[in-house]
């Protein structure tokens, strides 16, 4: 278990010695596959050119005008006094948003609530089968195997199913999905691709697109109710840059600072990817320890996000902390939700864009109270976060005006943005380093 930064990183810098493996990634193959997310060191950079431009920051500024209409559907339905299941709610929005990306429109209403549907009951299974190393017992026919083996191969029935009939039906270079760009090099290289790793991309792509941001998303809700002295703040910007029922476009996105330093706070307090492992492929050492070819290495985020050599008082909601003046102060390597190196997650600008996104049309127009009598319930699975987090809807009105923007002392500072993007610092994919 490698449990200091400087260590954690240079693992993560050397894929080559430090692979994809051990028994999370064992776990993960059979349900994935051999995507971007899950291939052996070989195999990844021919599968990350292949995918990068879909990801790159003029084609993920493209996918506004898409996030913003699936954040404004999932919270159409929200009236005042309702209770609203925001853990649901929340895989709803990234579930659309993934779904739209990869497929367009293949993907009926119906088809994706189904995969909203197996993607909890996947997520639910997965960290008992990654942690318990006996296969034979999750063969016995208990109804929670059942359940699992159902919703996994349901979701790649659904996958086959969207690619079949895009092949069979108009040319794939007619959509501009990833589907699409997937088919087409397909076709180009003469077979290079195979369908069966165009398969494999669009699973990882969901599953990782899915279930990491939609955790993110409701723990900084959950968060955010927690402390209402930064949930002024937050209102206190999100008045500033967005009108009532606005939603974030490119002119206001770089002016949500605040909204970005709660979220970044939140992927540090809570990362969705909380423990990883890696196999080292040849004989090394680290730290003066020796470890044989074989050995399984883990490191987790939350550890080290959670280590008060690095974070003082560790355990606060302190988005202060991702100020420019405060940031610069992070050990390197300390805050790695997001990976770092070759395998550093492929859609870590596309998920910050979202999750920006969604929490500043929700803070605007809703503020959000826990039931009476709640209790926190966070248990570990392949993904950390609130599943079942209930809350109650109150409506925010326009600020009235001559009220005073608690968020002035932020904007001469809007330039220097916390450094999301930075392999150091930036947070959030469940399958870390895609």
């Amino acid at each position: 278990m490698v449990c200091h930064p400087e260590l954690v990183h240079q693992v993560l810098m050397d894929s080559r010695t430090f692979d994809k493996g051990g028994p999370l990634y064992d776990r993960l193959r059979p349900l994935l596959g051999d995507g971007v997310g899950t291939c052996r060191h070989q195999a990844h950079r021919r599968q990350r050119r292949l995918l990068q431009p879909e990801f790159r920051a003029a084609r993920v500024a493209d996918h506004t005008a898409l996030m913003a209409e699936e954040v404004e559907a999932v919270c159409r339905e929200w009236r005042t006094g309702r209770q609203v299941d925001v853990s649901a709610t929340m895989l709803a929005l990234t579930t659309r948003v993934i779904s739209r990306v990869l497929f367009s429109d293949s993907l009926d209403a119906t088809t994706a609530a189904e995969i909203r549907s197996c993607l909890a009951t996947i997520v639910r299974g997965l960290f008992v089968r990654t942690v318990v190393p006996v296969d034979a017992l999750f063969r016995v026919p208990t109804p929670a195997n059942r359940r699992y083996r159902r919703a996994v191969d349901r979701v790649h029935a659904i996958v086959d199913t969207a690619i079949a009939e895009r092949r069979r039906g108009a040319p794939s270079g007619d959509r501009t999905d990833v589907l699409g760009t997937l088919l087409t090099a397909m076709a180009d290289d003469g077979g290079a691709i195979t369908a069966q790793e165009v398969h494999d991309q669009l699973i990882t792509l969901l599953f990782a697109g899915a279930e990491s941001t939609a955790l993110c998303l409701a723990s900084a809700l959950d968060l955010l109710a927690r402390h209402p002295d930064e949930e002024v703040l937050l209102h206190s910007e999100v008045d500033a840059v967005l009108a009532e029922g606005q939603l974030a476009g490119p002119d206001e996105l770089p002016r949500l600072v605040r909204t970005r330093l709660v979220l970044t706070e939140t992927l540090r307090h809570r990362p969705p990817g909380w423990l990883f492992t890696r196999v080292t492929t040849r004989e090394t050492a680290l730290a003066g320890h020796h470890l044989p070819a074989g050995a399984t290495v883990l490191y987790s985020p939350y550890l080290l996000q959670h280590d008060p050599a690095s974070f003082p008082d560790p355990d606060r909601f302190l988005p202060d902390r991702w100020l420019p003046g405060q940031a610069v102060g992070v050990p390197h390597g300390a805050m790695i939700p997001f990976a770092a190196g070759s395998r550093k997650c492929i859609g870590d600008a596309f998920a910050m864009r979202e999750a920006t996104m969604a929490l500043a049309f929700v803070a605007r127009n809703w503020r959000l109270r826990h039931l009476p009598g709640h209790v926190e319930r966070l248990r570990p699975a392949a993904t950390l976060g609130p599943r079942s987090l209930v809350m109650v809807c109150e409506p925010r009105g326009r600020r009235p005006l001559g009220t005073p923007h608690r968020v002035d002392s932020l904007e001469p500072r809007a330039a220097a943005a916390p450094r999301v993007h930075d392999s150091r610092t930036a947070g959030g994919d469940g399958v870390d380093g895609a």
